[in-house]
């Protein structure tokens, strides 16, 4: 039998004891930290997939998240698995501290960076066109006043990534993790985000325009001052809020809201197709003036 509390307090001691932080282990199953905070105060579970895999790298059994099981995990289980851990962090730090290379503040046209990691700052107040950045550990990427036109970021981590004051356009973003990644006074036009996972990130006075996002992951994601025009959004948008945006032509199609949240009064350029929302949201859309024609109450 599982119980949320019990789960989450267990979450919590196995993480603790391999030395890793809510934002780390959020990495390794590739969710947002927020997700982990949610479990491990019960507010939430994870599914029985996400527990076979927080089983693998917390080095207990599956068994260990019942509220009856009676850990027969020794200290020294945990320890070998941690200095497993903690070796092959070393490997990646002695890896990446070799790298003294910086590309900022250049003008870069058909490159090929595929397979590139350890970017942080390095590519900050650049020029970018038609360069292809696919396969690549993007992680924590800070890009300050960059434009960037026509590149390919295909299947590439961008989880934790600053993205600020810059101008995206016509760029490829497929399958990505944008997990926590933040876009703050930037804006993305005609870019294809489509089976992107949106989890945790924040957009805040930027621009999203004429952008493909089909199949997307929508979980914590926050929009804050923000115009969205010509977007289709579908696929289950759960504990995201929009405040104080502008919306233009913004369709919301086969789509299933929950605990999502619309603050302010320009929400007339919302429309829904075969949409479905919890009590919550319904009535905050309502609110809004929204028209809610094509969406329909959760049984």
């Amino acid at each position: 039998m599982l119980n949320s509390k019990s789960v989450g307090n267990k979450i919590s001691t196995a993480r603790k004891k391999m030395n890793l932080s809510q934002a780390d282990l959020a990495q390794q199953v590739s969710i947002s930290s927020q997700a982990v905070g949610k479990w491990e105060r019960g507010e939430s579970m994870p599914d029985i997939s996400t527990l076979n895999r927080l089983a693998e790298i917390l080095g207990v059994d599956l068994n260990y998240f019942s509220e009856t099981f009676k850990s027969n995990v020794s200290e020294s289980q945990f320890e070998a698995t941690k200095k497993q851990s903690e070796e092959i962090s070393t490997t990646k730090l002695k890896t990446t501290l070799g790298l003294s290379w910086n590309m900022s503040s250049g003008n870069w046209v058909d490159a090929d960076f595929s397979g590139l990691n350890n970017l942080k700052d390095k590519f900050s107040t650049s020029n970018m066109k038609n360069c292809k950045l696919i396969d690549s550990d993007l992680s924590n990427l800070i890009l300050k006043s960059n434009n960037i036109i026509g590149c390919d970021f295909s299947n590439s981590d961008l989880r934790n990534s600053k993205i600020q004051t810059s101008n995206l356009d016509n760029n490829r973003f497929i399958e990505c993790l944008l997990i926590d990644t933040e876009f703050s006074s930037t804006e993305i036009k005609n870019c294809n985000f489509s089976k992107a996972n949106f989890s945790g990130v924040e957009l805040k006075t930027s621009e999203l325009k004429k952008c493909i996002i089909e199949d997307a992951v929508w979980n914590l994601a926050t929009f804050k001052l923000s115009q969205i025009s010509d977007v289709v959004f579908n696929g289950t948008i759960e504990e995201c809020s929009f405040e104080n945006c502008s919306f233009t032509k913004v369709t919301f199609k086969n789509a299933t809201l929950i605990n999502t949240f619309f603050k302010g009064r320009k929400l007339k350029g919302i429309q829904f197709i075969d949409c479905h929302a919890d009590r919550m949201t319904y009535e905050f859309l309502k609110n809004g003036k929204a028209n809610l024609t094509g969406l329909t109450l959760l049984a």
